[in-house]
């Protein structure tokens, strides 16, 4: 969520108090947020291979320790990870190309830029099929705010971009099952939402 790069550029873009609340925004959202999940026990919901491992309990053939037995046993687990998730991957990447190309930029400030209150949240949303990082969105961000799009909404969008995008969420989804995914995803959009709204407030 909180990219080195990104605050260098932020600060070029929005001053270094503005880039400095980010930070602050950003770290709080990951202590709170980490407080909040532990509340919730989402450990309940991790993949049982993945406890089996950390126990030591799950079987494992003999590897071959060989430079060509190396090779094979990554090639069979990179078939392995990208024939599970593949599929939606590519869509959320499509999704995202979709938003890039055929959603007009005049549209987006049209629709965020008018100082109500789901502006915010509707940027949270449009975050989440983008498949990106704090640097990569930074073009995106600067265009909204040049637009006349609200800080605290283009943050918003920022960061959902950053730590919320559908194809990370798929990936996570090998070791986690979907309830914690779901408890993860609403933590961090309810965060999002309310540093949003906390930038629209004193900028």
């Amino acid at each position: 969520m909180i990219n080195e790069v990104a605050v260098v550029i932020l600060i070029g873009i929005l001053g270094w108090k503005l880039a400095a609340l980010y930070v602050l925004a950003g770290l709080t959202v990951a202590w709170v947020g980490g407080l909040v999940m532990q509340r919730l026990k989402p450990e309940r919901w991790v993949e049982e291979y993945v406890w089996k491992i950390q126990m030591g309990e799950a079987a494992f053939p003999e590897q071959d320790k060989s430079l060509k037995g190396r090779h094979q046993y990554a090639v069979s687990e990179v078939k392995e990870i990208v024939g599970r998730i593949w599929l939606w991957v590519f869509l959320g990447i499509g999704v995202g190309a979709l938003f890039h190309g055929f959603v007009p930029e005049t549209w987006v400030s049209e629709h965020l830029a008018g100082g109500n209150w789901y502006e915010v949240p509707s940027a949270v949303l449009l975050g989440i099929p983008l498949y990106s990082n704090a640097t990569g969105i930074i073009p995106v961000a600067e265009a909204m705010l040049g637009k006349g799009v609200a800080i605290g909404t283009t943050l918003a969008l920022m960061m959902s971009v950053a730590a919320l995008s559908l194809p990370e969420m798929l990936i996570m989804r090998k070791v986690i099952k979907w309830q914690a995914l779901a408890q993860f995803a609403s933590v961090l959009a309810i965060a999002f939402i309310l540093v949003g709204w906390m930038f629209n407030l004193i900028t």
